[in-house]
């Protein structure tokens, strides 16, 4: 992103923003609520068009449903209650590269095996999606998106509401993708997390605050001030000078 800036509805929410997501990285979006993180992604997406500033991947501008990026949102943002099995819910993230009306051939359905092998949800390939808890819900988002096999992957608060064994499995399946040649951009709340996990953070309010690495950053009380408007004396600044004694 070079430059890029972003209105809704007449007021601007993202402004000369510049950030880059190289591949063999995980770089964690942090910043408040109303901060921009969700706009920016769906900016990358091509969802929404910028007024000033290009978006480019792989050099070449993104387009709506041609660019293959990898998108795991929200988990309130998908409709649970379709009468879908696992499986066919993750063959879904191929419609478009498969189009509306054409059969998923063996190819497809090997990327479909693939991705729920990657996400431990083979043995419930077949169970209807509005059985399964938050957590499995979360990894059929995350096998969705994989299905495409992306050089770029985009999360969208992958945690949130997670119990600690399935946000471990999902935060190393994330650090071993980034590490297979893949560029991974996450946002998250969880500052804890993405200080251990991540390889580059980028501050986000409205532009990028600052980005770098999680310990030259967690070492910046002011990038964070500037970002949150948190005081001096704020439990998030207490937070980041203990995570950089440990």
């Amino acid at each position: 992103m070079d430059g890029v800036s972003v209105d809704l509805a007449g007021a601007t929410v993202l402004t000369g923003v510049d950030l880059r997501v190289d591949r063999g990285e995980l770089v964690g979006l942090i910043g408040p609520n109303g901060a921009g993180k969700t706009t920016l992604i769906r900016t990358v997406l091509g969802l929404l068009r910028p007024v000033s500033g290009q978006v480019r991947i792989d050099g070449r501008r993104t387009r709506p449903g041609r660019t293959p990026i990898g998108y795991v949102p929200q988990r309130h943002d998908f409709a649970w209650d379709f009468p879908l099995s696992v499986a066919h819910t993750v063959m879904t993230g191929l419609t478009g590269s498969l189009g509306l009306f054409r059969r998923p051939g063996a190819a497809h359905w090997e990327a479909v095996a693939e991705a729920l092998d990657r996400v431990r949800m083979t043995p419930l390939a077949d169970r209807p999606v509005g059985q399964l808890s938050g957590g499995q819900r979360q990894r059929v988002l995350v096998a969705r998106a994989l299905a495409l096999r992306p050089g770029l992957l985009l999360l969208d608060e992958p945690f949130t509401g997670l119990d600690m064994p399935t946000q471990e499995l999902l935060a190393e399946l994330f650090t071993g993708l980034a590490h297979e040649g893949r560029a991974v951009l996450m946002t998250t709340h969880d500052i804890l997390s993405a200080l251990d996990g991540c390889d580059r953070l980028a501050l986000l309010n409205r532009t990028v605050v600052a980005t770098g690495p999680p310990a030259r950053l967690a070492a910046d009380p002011a990038a964070w001030t500037s970002t949150f408007g948190a005081s001096e004396n704020s439990a998030l600044l207490r937070i980041l000078k203990a995570a950089t004694l440990t």
